[in-house]
Parts: C-alpha cells; sequence; structure tokens
C-alpha cells in the first residue's frame, strides 16, 4: 500500500494530538497534568531516533506526540516488570525504510505500528518476522486480527459522519442515504483514498456486507462517479474535520477519531455512527533481523493488556482491539468505540489479502476517477 499518496491514519492521530497539544482542542496545561498523573514527562514530546542497544527494545510510531501516548499506554508498564526496556520511537515506519533497513543488513527496529495490509505485502518479501503465537497470546484479539506476520494493536473504522440539523429531523443510517442526494441533500466529503470508500459505494449499490470481497471495482468507480460532483475530497483528517466546522458538507466518509473530535467540538451538532462501518486494524510487525530478537514477542503480549489499550483510546481515539477491554472503557465513551462488541458487530472488517494484493492498481484507478 503506498505509504504517501495521503495522509496515514496513524500521522492523523498524531495530528489530533497536536491540536490537543496546542492549545486548540484542549488546553495544554490540563494535558501536560494528564501527563503528570500517569507519570509521563513532557519530556518525552520529541521526535528523536532511537538507535537500538543492549537490554532495549525500539518500537516505532510516527512521531510526536504518539511518543507519549504509546509510552504511556504501552512502554511504562512494560518496563516496570522487564529487564529490557522499551522505547517508543517516532521515526516514521514506512514500507521504504523497513526494506532499507533490512535488506542493508543494519536493523535497528524491534517493532513497528503499521497495518494488516503492510504485514503481509512486507511478510510475502520477506522483510519482516512471523509472530512468535507461543509468546503472544493469539486469543486475546479476534482472529481476523491475528496474521502470519502482523498482530492487531488497535482499531479504527471509517464511519458516516453527519450535520444533524441538515435534513429536517432525518437521520442518514446507511451509505445508500450517503449517496441519496434527493432525500439527504448537500456536499459530501469523501477520502481521496481507495482504503474504505469503494466499500461505502457498493453498499449503497445494493451489495450485501458479506459479499462485499473481493471488491467490485468498476461498479463501485460508477457509484462514486455518479455523486462525484457534489464530494469534497480530503487528503488530511484535518481537512475532512475543517469541512464540517466550515458547513461545506452535511455528510462524510471520515476516521471515527475525527468524528469524536468533531461530535465533541460540536457539542452534538456533528454526530456519526458505526453502522456500515469499515473496520480497520493497526498492528505490531516485526523487521527481519530486530536486534531484540524474541524479547521483541514479550513487549507485543504486555500491550494486549486491555488496561493499556483502554488508556490509548482515552488519549488517541483508537479502540481496544483486546475484546475484554470493552468492560473496562469508561460507560461515556463506549459509544464511542470502534471495538466495543455492540460497535464492532454493526461493521464490516477491511481485508487485508484483498487490499494487499490490488491498492496500488485500484488506487490510481480511484484518483482518475475522482479527478
Amino acid at each position: 500500500m503506498a505509504d504517501n499518496v495521503t495522509q496515514t491514519f496513524q500521522e492523523d492521530c498524531l495530528d489530533i494530538l497536536r491540536q490537543q497539544t496546542e492549545g486548540r482542542t484542549v488546553n495544554r496545561r490540563a494535558f501536560l497534568s494528564t501527563l503528570a498523573v500517569l507519570g509521563v514527562s513532557p519530556a518525552l514530546f520529541r521526535f528523536t531516533p532511537a538507535h537500538a542497544q543492549a537490554k532495549e527494545l525500539v518500537i516505532v510510531n510516527w512521531g510526536g506526540d504518539a511518543v507519549t501516548a504509546m509510552n504511556a499506554a504501552w512502554a511504562e508498564p512494560f518496563n516496570k516488570g522487564s529487564a529490557v526496556k522499551a522505547l517508543i520511537d517516532g521515526g516514521g515506519p514506512s514500507s521504504a525504510k523497513i526494506k532499507a533497513m533490512v535488506e542493508s543488513g543494519k536493523v535497528t527496529w524491534d517493532a513497528v505500528d503499521r497495518n494488516l495490509i503492510a504485514a503481509l505485502e512486507l511478510g510475502r518479501q520477506n522483510l519482516i518476522e512471523k509472530i512468535d503465537y507461543s509468546i503472544v497470546d493469539k486469543s486475546k484479539v479476534r482472529p481476523e486480527h491475528a496474521g502470519e506476520w502482523g498482530l492487531g494493536s488497535y482499531i479504527y473504522s471509517n464511519v458516516l459522519a453527519y450535520e444533524k440539523g441538515a435534513f429536517g429531523g432525518r437521520t442518514p443510517k446507511t451509505w445508500a442515504d450517503f449517496y441519496n442526494l434527493k432525500d439527504f441533500p448537500g456536499k459530501r466529503t469523501m477520502r481521496k483514498h481507495i482504503d474504505g470508500q469503494l466499500e461505502t459505494a457498493l453498499l449503497a449499490d445494493g451489495v450485501a456486507p458479506d459479499k462485499l470481497y473481493p471488491l467490485d471495482v468498476k461498479r463501485a468507480l460508477d457509484k462514486i462517479k455518479s455523486i462525484k460532483k457534489d464530494v469534497i475530497f480530503w487528503a488530511t483528517g484535518a481537512e475532512s474535520q475543517q469541512v464540517f466546522r466550515d458547513k461545506e458538507v452535511t455528510m462524510g466518509s471520515v476516521f471515527n477519531t475525527r468524528a469524536i473530535v468533531a461530535k465533541r467540538e460540536s457539542k452534538g451538532a456533528v454526530d456519526f455512527h458505526y453502522n456500515q462501518a469499515s473496520a480497520w486494524v493497526g498492528a505490531w510487525l516485526v523487521p527481519k533481523g530486530n536486534p531484540a530478537g524474541k524479547e521483541v514477542f514479550k513487549f507485543m503480549a504486555s500491550a494486549q493488556d486491555p488496561a493499556g489499550q483502554v488508556e490509548l483510546f482515552k488519549v488517541m481515539g483508537n479502540g481496544p482491539v483486546n475484546p475484554a477491554a470493552a468492560a473496562m472503557v469508561p460507560a461515556d465513551l463506549r459509544p464511542l468505540d470502534p471495538g466495543s462488541p455492540e460497535n464492532y458487530a454493526l461493521q464490516i472488517p477491511a481485508d487485508p489479502e484483498w487490499y494487499a494484493a490490488n491498492s496500488a492498481t485500484v488506487l490510481n484507478q480511484y484518483l482518475e476517477a475522482i479527478s
């Protein structure tokens, strides 16, 4: 899957955290106070590459405040009981970087924050290690989140968000409503990337959820083209939120994390639901020949603890991937959790196999269709 066509979900989460700590969404002082309660040093707010050393695990995400969030949720709890210390690094684990590192024989990373699509792509190139399920507990994730080369770490979703007052009291409940300009008038917004977008078109066109994959690309693109003059396509999560803020759109196909922020910011004027949403999973990948060897799987096993996953959800909006975490999510946040049993049951899990095989080719077709 292309790394640089549009902003990745992980990079968008980082942008949300930046907003929270720059006085736009929450007060910076209040956020730093929260870090103090969690026992996290503000000094961790940096973008400094880490290098693997003895008795150290280097866990790589997309940088900035996401370093602090994952440190609080996963590294700190692991480090309390381990002689080998986990260090969260913000180096940005693109496929190109992983490939270059492995092929050069100079691997300095132990685990990276990616997804199951990248796991298939890189695993089949012999660039990442197989997950050791003698150490990691496969039963602590749903079956579709335990891959040969990737282990689910959190859940996020592509959801239908909408302006509550735009339709005379009616609520858009399905993607068919999203494509119904007559009964639900106004501009829409969709992502300038295929992830989750083709699914909306096929569901709107009458395809049953269990018959979505393999995706009928031509049918999906024809459906999207039928409304594209009424669609504003977004490349970054911030753009998807801004068009709601500016009341340029009445509905949108957006990340659940952005929908949560828009709902809070608008005091409920913008709302969303998980019905027919596509569910995606972030995943741990281990570069081939990682310095810490099998020790990295102990960290991954520790990160399966539901308490840490709930902490990450509170800060970043990424749903816990361990179903046992659902009962630990505060009652007021449960309706927002994409990983709760109730919300997950409404969604269609994205198919990593289809995306790994088709993403690059179909993305070009999609971009041509919406241009």
